[in-house]
């Protein structure tokens, strides 16, 4: 297996850059470029912040308190990352989901529920409450309606929960564990629906929040302490805040990139914002505008979020399994 421990020692002073709530501030975390960063994810009790490049195969685990950011290679396109209860990470790629080693980068297959299909891979993802991993799928080359949600059970079985899905994006629970949101890019709608925590169900999906067409499409999003959705704005350059009980926009935090990809509440009290990017899909004259295009940046928005649920499985996945590859 190929693998790639890069550490990054991130210094020098922390780039400034204004935004459209008063008082707020965006800082860029240096020598974090991506092409396509994505599924951003918090782990409570490491105190370290997970995300992934996509394109570059890349599981990045920034540790706020060193300043080092260690790139694990995947050997596949990775979608998004969730801690799990064994100290491992669980890693949706290209074929299928991993558990991955966050100290080694050695992973093992624990399915692939689309084995049989082509041009697919996956995209961004969770867990709920009760610890089962959600994360859908997407072509790669944008034809609609090719991908599904599937749910990951901790006894490893797969559940295909919602179909003709075109590019599957952010997930969030409400913090009373009684709702779902769900973000298909192309619709510009997060849909809500009655969530059961006991069984994994969902069910009355109805849209609970519009993107207008000016300000891009929702891609990823997190959940705060108070209920209201942080959605991520792809070709927007911001990330906006809206109460999902009345589809109101309640702020907006502009991010000096063009694509803005996934946020996570993170730090020791969960009061920053961690912004993932993309410089894919940035014109030369944009990456003018936007240099640091593709980087992690954060933000303290004077709210906090919710801690991440973890992949609930019982016990410790076997040190000495080897690589396994499709």
């Amino acid at each position: 297996m190929s693998i790639r421990n890069k550490f990054l020692m991130i210094t020098g002073m922390l780039v400034l850059f204004s935004c459209r709530e008063p008082g707020t501030r965006v800082e860029l975390v240096p020598e974090t470029a991506s092409r396509l960063g994505e599924g951003a994810v918090w782990n409570h009790r490491t105190q370290q912040l997970y995300w992934v490049d996509i394109t570059g195969k890349i599981l990045n685990i920034y540790n706020p308190r060193l300043g080092m950011n260690l790139e694990l290679y995947t050997g596949q396109m990775i979608g998004t990352v969730v801690p799990a209860e064994s100290g491992k990470v669980v890693v949706a790629l290209e074929y299928g989901f991993y558990y991955m080693d966050p100290e080694t980068g050695t992973k093992t297959l624990i399915v692939d529920p689309e084995e049989a299909i082509d041009g697919n891979r996956f995209n961004d993802g969770k867990c709920d409450p009760s610890g089962r991993f959600w994360a859908g799928t997407m072509n790669v080359d944008g034809k609609p309606g090719r991908g599904t949600l599937y749910r990951l059970d901790p006894d490893s079985s797969v559940h295909r929960m919602i179909e003709n899905v075109s590019i599957s994006n952010g997930i969030a629970w409400s913090p009373d564990h009684t709702r779902m949101y769900y973000v298909d890019t192309p619709t510009r709608m997060v849909m809500g629906y009655d969530f059961n925590n006991f069984t994994g169900e969902i069910s009355n999906g109805m849209p609970v929040i519009r993107v207008p067409e000016e300000m891009g499409v929702p891609d990823g999003m997190t959940i705060d302490s108070d209920g209201n959705l942080w959605i991520c704005l792809w070709g927007g350059a911001a990330v906006g805040c809206w109460d999902p009980e009345t589809g109101e926009l309640i702020r907006k935090i502009d991010v000096p990139a063009r694509n803005v990809t996934s946020c996570a509440f993170g730090d020791s009290d969960l009061g920053t914002l961690y912004i993932t990017t993309a410089s894919m899909d940035t014109g030369k004259e944009e990456l003018k505008l936007y240099p640091h295009a593709g980087a992690l940046f954060k933000v303290r928005p004077g709210v906090k979020g919710k801690e991440a649920f973890f992949f609930a499985d019982r016990s410790p996945v076997p040190d000495d399994t080897a690589d396994e590859e499709p």
